[in-house]
């Protein structure tokens, strides 16, 4: 999924449901300026969800591991 951030951050973004940020970023990526910006922030989205998702695992570990009382 890094790759397709570096090479298509609109659709590494697009491929993530965030569907509106991928549109902005695809007109960020036009220009060859903007080409950079936008794959640093394909790759902090990616790196945001990531985080997100391994919490969210941890969270439900820890409510799996804990008694009910």
């Amino acid at each position: 999924m890094v790759a397709v951030a570096i090479l298509l951050p609109w659709l590494a973004l697009m491929l993530r449901r965030r569907i509106f940020q991928g549109v902005i970023c695809l007109i960020l990526q036009i220009t060859l300026i903007g080409w950079i910006p936008a794959v640093i922030w394909a790759l902090v989205v990616l790196n945001n969800d990531n985080n997100e998702r391994r919490h969210q695992e941890m969270l439900s570990a820890v409510q799996r591991q804990t008694p009910v009382a």
